[in-house]
């Protein structure tokens, strides 16, 4: 098992983001939200070590060899000035931007990670995953994936006119449910979440201390066996929820000026 170990310095934190899905549903409503994302980044730059963006940041990205797709042109600079000020950021790619290929790397410096990955933090560890196709069931869109990620199927894609491209592209992910996820909006119970299931057989084999999932849209933190946390970010379309870690973790929601913590959590 790869590991990456991260030593926090004094007062500085470890920030975590999900599912912001910007670009939808249009770019008018998009932008709203994007400018309260990059308000987030603008508190958190004072006190941040690392920030992981655990995926689905844009509602669609692909990357041709000379075009990616308009717009987020300020929330990329903002995430470019975090990793100018020194800020480790790692980003996850998600089932909405799983074509993300080496812009982020190359043009801003990120990290850019494709699967799960697995963190010690503060003496903690950490497994931490965007979480689609992860755990039992979902068999429907873990075909679908195997379809996108072919490399035949991506080779096609990518000859397609950008323009033609992102329209069928944008309407897809924002009307099929198998892909968005928009099906899947409660809380299903321990013993029928992927996520949890997913989780709780890791902890057979593995000693981890905090699973950390986006996907699932549903903040939450939940006590497992062995004093273990599962923990879903949540999204920055309904509840603007974020996780902060220290010495320990805690999941928050952003207000202006304000950095409330959420009342939800699992039993």
């Amino acid at each position: 098992m790869l590991k990456t170990t991260i030593n926090l310095e004094p007062g500085k934190k470890v920030y975590f983001a999900s599912d912001q899905h910007f670009g939808a549903p249009n770019p008018k409503e998009s932008k709203v939200r994007e400018e309260k994302f990059i308000r987030w980044m603008d508190e958190i730059k004072e006190d941040a070590q690392v920030l992981f963006l655990m995926g689905d940041l844009f509602d669609f990205w692909h990357e041709w060899k000379h075009v990616i797709p308009k717009g987020y042109v300020r929330v990329l600079g903002k995430i470019a000035e975090l990793k100018d000020r020194g800020i480790h950021i790692y980003f996850f790619v998600g089932n909405h931007d799983l074509w993300m290929k080496d812009y982020l790397e190359e043009e801003i410096g990120c990290t850019v990670f494709y699967k799960k990955q697995y963190f010690e933090m503060g003496g903690k560890q950490f497994l931490l995953a965007h979480g689609d196709g992860l755990g039992p069931g979902d068999k429907g869109y873990k075909r679908m994936k195997k379809v996108f990620t072919n490399p035949v199927a991506q080779w096609f894609f990518k000859w397609l006119h950008p323009d033609i491209a992102m329209k069928i592209a944008l309407y897809m992910s924002q009307k099929n449910k198998m892909i968005s996820g928009d099906e899947d909006k409660e809380f299903l119970g321990e013993e029928k979440e992927f996520l949890i299931i997913y989780s709780k057989e890791k902890l057979k084999t593995q000693k981890i201390d905090y699973f950390i999932y986006g996907h699932r849209h549903l903040p939450m933190v939940l006590d497992l066996e062995q004093k273990a946390k599962y923990i879903n970010l949540g999204d920055w379309i309904s509840y603007f929820t974020y996780g902060v870690f220290e010495k320990d973790f805690e999941l928050r929601s952003f207000a202006e000026g304000e950095k409330k913590i959420t009342p939800k959590r699992g039993n």
